[in-house]
Parts: C-alpha cells; sequence; structure tokens
C-alpha cells in the first residue's frame, strides 16, 4: 500500500509540473505535439529512473560514508549529464526524427530543475532504494501525462478561433495555468 501512494502522490497530487513548478521549460518549449511530448516524457523517465537508482547509491554508499554530503548536488548534475548523453546518443541511432523534433531541449535534461529535484527530494523524504526508484519513475510518469494532455491541449487550440491577442504563448499560459488548477482537486487524495 505504501508504494501505492507514492505512485498516486507523484503522478496527480503533487504532479512534479503542475504543483510543484519544476520542469517548467521542457513542459512549455516541447509541448506543441503529442508525439513530441511522449518522446521527451520517455526521456524523462529513462534519465529520471536512472538517476535516481545512481544518486541513491552514490548518497548512500558514497557520500554519506566519506562525509561529503555538501557534494551532492554536483555529483548528482554529474550522473544527470551523463545519462542525458547516453540518451542523446541512443535517441540519434534509434529514432533520428525524435532526436531532431526534441532538438536544443533533449540537452536540456541535464539542467532540467525537476530531475535534479526529485533526485534531491530521495535524499530528504529519506526513502529506501524501491520506494527512490517507484517514486522518481512515477514522477517521470507524472511529469510525462502533463506535458501529453498540455501538448493535446495545445494541438485542439491550434484549430480552434482563439482571438488574434491571445494566440501562441498567451492562451497556452492561461491553457496550464487551468491545467495546474483541475490538478490541484487531487490534493485531497493523500
Amino acid at each position: 500500500m505504501e508504494y501505492f501512494i507514492i505512485i498516486i502522490a507523484a503522478i496527480f497530487v503533487n504532479n512534479i509540473v503542475l504543483a510543484q513548478f519544476l520542469g517548467i521549460c521542457p513542459f512549455l518549449g516541447v509541448s506543441n505535439k503529442v508525439s513530441t511530448s511522449l518522446g521527451m516524457g520517455a526521456a524523462v523517465t529513462f534519465v529520471m529512473a536512472l538517476a535516481s537508482l545512481a544518486a541513491y547509491l552514490l548518497q548512500y554508499e558514497v557520500l554519506v560514508p566519506l562525509k561529503i554530503e555538501y557534494m551532492q548536488t554536483i555529483v548528482f548534475i554529474l550522473v544527470i549529464a551523463t545519462l542525458v548523453q547516453m540518451v542523446e546518443i541512443i535517441l540519434k541511432k534509434v529514432s533520428p526524427a525524435l532526436y531532431q523534433a526534441l532538438g536544443v531541449f533533449l540537452p536540456l535534461i541535464t539542467t532540467n530543475c525537476a530531475v535534479l529535484g526529485v533526485a534531491i527530494l530521495l535524499v530528504q523524504k529519506e526513502y529506501n532504494l524501491g520506494q527512490s526508484v517507484v517514486f522518481s519513475t512515477a514522477t517521470a510518469i507524472g511529469f510525462t501525462l502533463a506535458l501529453v494532455l498540455f501538448a493535446g491541449i495545445r494541438e485542439r487550440l491550434d484549430m480552434e478561433d482563439v482571438p488574434k491577442s491571445m494566440k501562441g504563448v498567451p492562451i497556452a499560459l492561461v491553457s496550464a495555468g487551468i491545467l495546474a488548477m483541475a490538478f490541484m482537486g487531487f490534493s485531497g487524495l493523500v
């Protein structure tokens, strides 16, 4: 039951984008098409799951025993950067179209505060290894859900008759705010 609560809380209640407002850059930048959003979500899920595993092991097997916990942020960023480079290489080989569509936002996963934020949250919440992996994967799924929902809304808005002054970024930001408020309805669940 504990893992189920972690999953529901990470995806819906404390959604990293819509409730904690981390990872806004790719949320706004890659959410023009649902297919691109799914690709970015998959890349972030892969990086976040592996980063949490590595962050947990580094924190409790290296940093704490050596009493250098103050190096946590730097070490976590190096781990995330390495994983993003792996994803970039794999995507370039496997799916060149998705690699092109993600463009500059793929390397920006390295500086995506959501990925680093989750790695640090795992340590702060004192999760064990299993909880850490479940939390980070569920958080990444919540990130993907927010990205895909927002991309769907933006695709739909492109087909609608929106006033000229609201076209583009203004209506996107209003829609993002409404989506965030909709997710606030889940806060009574956990």
